[in-house]
């Protein structure tokens, strides 16, 4: 089974999310940019789902440490942002970002570019 991570802050939102995936994937969780990069770290997650807006450390200083890890700069990153305002998809993808969605997060959409990043199962 493929594992997720999600790093959100919200707990509504990240319960949402888990709720959503937890049938299909493995899930693990962070609630902040430094806990998601340790988990990360320890974990190797298939696909990391990260919130850009984080306290402790942001989703954009998250997402640079990530990929600049030769071992954990592979796993694929979407972009979770509630700030879906112009520019914000390119410097998301500027930071590392392999894809990027907007909040409230459109059930299908996050479907297609799991499956796309991961494969299917």
């Amino acid at each position: 089974m493929k594992r997720i991570l999600v790093v959100e802050d919200v707990e509504f939102n990240r319960d949402l999310i888990v709720q959503l995936l937890e049938d299909e994937y493995e899930i693990l969780t962070a609630t902040n940019g430094a806990e998601g990069i340790e988990v990360a770290e320890r974990e190797r997650p298939d696909l990391i789902l990260m919130d850009l807006s984080l306290p402790v450390m942001d989703g954009w200083e998250a997402t640079r440490r990530i990929k600049a890890q030769v071992a954990l700069q592979g796993i694929p990153i979407i972009a979770l942002s509630a700030h879906a305002m112009k520019g914000d998809e390119d410097r998301a993808r500027q930071s590392g970002c392999d894809d990027y969605l907007s909040k409230p997060l459109d059930e299908d959409l996050l479907f297609q570019k799991l499956a796309k990043l991961l494969g299917r199962s």
